[in-house]
């Protein structure tokens, strides 16, 4: 489910790979890729799990130390995303859109049959630990439904039989080849890739992972179908002069602009010299960088 998640923190299993030194110096190496350091709290979040397979409670300790923050602010953090997991996972997560369009064609269908399959539900893992099963409200990609997601690459226009034999491969260690996207590693593969450091041993394997081409045939039917009947989109209405003043000349302006191929119109005027588009952090502890600090 999307939103707040109010569940505690599983005790770590006792065979739980702990953070070290390293995890915490790649920890600052994240930090310094920011001006305001809690900034880097979730891709540090996402280090953490791709170690653990979770955001276990060293992992919430290990980012409050760091950033000075408290274990409660962290945990508010990793509590209300759902890609930042509150129990030990699978070497694999499976993901199954349920949303409006992909239930319709049978996304449900699809979850109901590896529930009953893998026996899991929603959020919970296979008892030989290589699958994590959840729904998703929606993955973006509903022209390509029903869609399932393995480690976030995209397996489309999937069906309960295709699904299930998705799963047994999972299962037997194999790695089928995503419809699009990079090839196929695990969990905390991708945690770690999210993190923003590569997951492959070294340059020759990285160079490897190369994006599978996509035929991106559902996504340009609609354009593909406009230009066949040389239909096209209709020029916005031109605004009269009495009304075209402030929020409605900016917009005009804005439309007139794309229309040239012209840049954007600059950011607004903030009364002080400053545009809308630059304004300074924040130099206040615990403010979000994105305001002025006191005057």
């Amino acid at each position: 489910m999307t939103g707040l998640d109010s569940s505690p923190v599983e005790p770590a299993p006792v065979d739980l790979p702990p953070l070290t030194e390293q995890t915490r110096l790649e920890a600052r190496e994240i930090m310094a890729r920011y001006p305001v350091a809690r900034s880097a709290l979730l891709p540090m979040l996402h280090l953490v799990q791709s170690v653990q397979g979770y955001v276990s409670p060293e992992g919430v300790t290990l980012c409050a130390e760091e950033l000075g923050l408290t274990k409660a602010e962290v945990g508010a953090v990793a509590t209300f995303y759902t890609m930042y997991k509150r129990r030990p996972t699978g070497r694999h997560i499976v993901s199954v859109c349920t949303n409006t369009l992909c239930s319709v064609l049978g996304g449900q269908r699809i979850m109901d049959a590896l529930s009953s399959d893998l026996g899991v539900h929603h959020d919970e893992t296979t008892a030989d630990g290589s699958i994590t099963l959840e729904h998703a409200e929606c993955l973006a990609a509903c022209d390509y439904a029903p869609v399932v997601t393995v480690d976030y690459e995209f397996y489309d226009q999937q069906d309960v039989e295709s699904a299930r034999e998705l799963v047994a491969a999972l299962r037997r260690g194999d790695k089928p080849e995503p419809t699009r996207g990079a090839p196929l590693t695990d969990f905390k593969g991708i945690s770690r890739q999210l993190a923003g450091f590569s997951q492959y041993a070294d340059s020759s394997a990285a160079a490897a992972a190369i994006d599978a081409p996509g035929a991106l045939g559902p996504t340009l039917v609609g354009l593909r179908l406009a230009e066949e009947r040389g239909e096209a989109a209709p020029d916005m209405p031109r605004r009269s002069a009495s009304s075209s003043s402030g929020a409605g000349a900016a917009e005009a302006a804005g439309v007139e602009s794309a229309k040239r191929g012209a840049p954007e119109p600059a950011g607004r005027d903030t009364g002080d010299g400053r545009t809308g588009t630059d304004t300074p952090a924040g130099a206040e502890p615990g403010t979000s960088g994105q305001g002025p600090g006191k005057a």
